[in-house]
């Protein structure tokens, strides 16, 4: 099937950001933060700020991994999107611990999200066959 491993990393992908969805939930329910309101105590800010920079960065990403994938190649796209979640996942849980240690996950997913907007411009530019 046409671009079926980028497919699993996009089912991996968003399975990953309801993550965060939830955590934002399970946070404004300990910390008694009601909605609409954005402020609380640090520990939900945390999760807000994880989950409000995973949409963030979903916005160049999700693009890039598809026209990687259709453009380039599609195996290539999906080890780049895993390595995408790797750096999230890294992100959050330092994030949650001491926001000061998120670089590491957040280096690391933003080269991945260059690689395929970098993959996707070879692709389109057809400066590999």
């Amino acid at each position: 099937m046409h671009l079926l491993w980028t497919s699993w990393v996009s089912v991996a992908v968003l399975a990953m950001y309801f993550w965060t969805i939830v955590t934002v939930g399970k946070a404004r329910g300990k910390y008694g933060v009601k909605a609409p309101s954005m402020d609380g105590p640090e520990e939900f800010l945390r999760a807000i700020r994880v989950q409000a920079n995973t949409v963030e960065q979903l916005v160049f990403f999700f693009p890039a991994l598809w026209m990687c994938a259709a453009w380039f190649n599609d195996h290539a796209a999906a080890i780049a999107g895993a390595v995408w979640i790797i750096g999230r996942m890294l992100y959050a849980f330092a994030y949650f611990k001491e926001p000061s240690k998120r670089i590491t996950g957040f280096a690391l997913s933003t080269l991945a999200a260059v690689s395929l907007w970098l993959g996707a411009l070879i692709g389109l530019t057809g400066l590999i066959n």
